[in-house]
């Protein structure tokens, strides 16, 4: 420690080094109260066994009952056909259906062009078309050879 005094003062003031102080008091460890610790937060426990199959049991059977209100409510074949049951239960305007059932049609349609094709006759056109476009879009060919 130093002491150190101004000539328009009587004030002393003592610098310190930073490693004179020392913080009193023994460390806290984790443990009870009673060997004087820092006492730790109880975990909640998990509900039993028997009360997560009851409750996995009433979900089932909320789910089921769900799916019966469900299937009371959908209109059955002959009269999902009719326009005043679709109209009331889709809400969609007549342009909509329509794309809608265009979209599903050429769906269909790629999806059995994609069918009758094997793999080796989808990289063969693939490679066909590679060898039609110019030098300007060179692209080595797929496939083995």
């Amino acid at each position: 420690m130093l002491p150190v005094s101004d000539s328009h003062t009587s004030l002393t003031l003592t610098v310190m080094s930073e490693y004179e102080i020392r913080p009193g008091g023994s460390l806290k460890l984790k443990g009870g109260v009673a060997e004087g610790g820092i006492v730790k937060k109880k975990k909640k426990k998990s509900k039993s066994k028997v009360d997560s199959e009851r409750d996995k049991e009433r979900q089932r059977v909320k789910d089921l009952l769900f799916r019966e209100e469900e299937d009371s409510k959908a209109p059955s074949g002959s009269e999902r056909n009719s326009p005043a049951a679709s109209s009331s239960a889709s809400k969609k305007t007549e342009a909509e259906q329509r794309f809608e059932e265009v979209q599903k049609r050429r769906l269909a349609e790629r999806v059995a062009k994609m069918a009758t094709k094997t793999h080796k006759d989808r990289v063969n056109e693939f490679n066909a078309h590679l060898e039609s476009l110019s030098e300007h879009h060179d692209i080595p060919k797929v496939g083995p050879g």
